[in-house]
């Protein structure tokens, strides 16, 4: 039976979850906090009396965008401790799910919160927990966080409120939209909150450059290299890009080298 504690400044969002909560056989007790700074003195005192203590925690159920201390702080404090509550977030907000995954959270789940959806994340956490109890019992301590630990060939997406992964090997292209970046694979595009120039260092490797200021493309799925005029672009599946001056010799430098 878990011990749950769910937080999110919205009352009626908060009552909500805590009823869909208690309605999970799964759920031994849940409590509430209004606000990340209230839970965070919750979650201490359950760290203070340890795993098998009266006011121990197991799971949080975290909003992210809260008055002064945010969700994503929350969950970047609890990193810093050796065994605590195992996290899911519960947001409006679809753009945060990779800071999320990188913060080792379990789950990402959407409001409206629909009651499947947070049973198949009651299901996670539970088995995360059951996980760990093997360990606990022999005496051995568990591994910090003992949670989801990001794929480095996949990035997380929320769509319709279930998180899928994206390969990046089927990634074309990317685009700069101010604090977000839009993902462009074969099949679609998806907007995240993460900049441009974060993905630019992560993938580096992975063979993808940046042409603009505004994009970041993938080598290999690059069709043709345009020169017109003094001008220069790239086709990727149909669309046309364009190359700045200063990125323009680099990039012809790298396509020669991989042809």
């Amino acid at each position: 039976m878990l011990r749950a504690l769910a937080v999110d400044d919205e009352r009626p969002s908060l009552e909500e979850l805590l009823y869909l909560l208690t309605a999970d056989p799964r759920i031994g007790t849940v409590e509430g906090a209004g606000d990340a700074t209230g839970a965070l003195r919750r979650i201490n005192r359950a760290l203070e009396c340890g795993p098998d203590g009266p006011d121990a925690l197991d799971v949080v159920f975290l909003d992210i965008q809260m008055p002064g201390l945010d969700g994503l702080d929350l969950a970047r404090l609890l990193t810093g401790f050796a065994q605590p509550p195992l996290v899911v977030f519960v947001t409006a907000h679809e753009d945060f799910a990779v800071r999320a995954f990188d913060l080792k959270a379990v789950d990402y789940v959407l409001k409206p919160v629909r009651t499947e959806r947070l049973s198949e994340a009651v299901r996670r956490v539970a088995e995360r927990r059951a996980a760990a109890i093997p360990d606990a019992a022999a005496g051995t301590a568990p591994p910090p966080i003992p949670v989801h630990e990001p794929d480095p060939d996949h990035i997380p997406v929320e769509l319709g409120g279930v998180t899928r992964f994206v390969a990046v090997a089927d990634i074309t292209h990317v685009e700069a939209r101010g604090d977000y970046a839009r993902l462009h694979t074969d099949r679609g595009s998806h907007l995240l909150r993460v900049p441009l120039s974060t993905l630019e260092e992560r993938w580096r490797a992975r063979g993808f450059v940046r042409i603009h200021r505004r994009h970041l493309v993938a080598l290999h799925h690059i069709d043709e290299l345009r020169l017109d005029a003094g001008t220069v672009s790239v086709l990727i599946g149909g669309e046309e890009l364009q190359v700045s001056r200063r990125h323009a010799r680099e990039l012809r430098d790298l396509l020669m080298r991989r042809a």
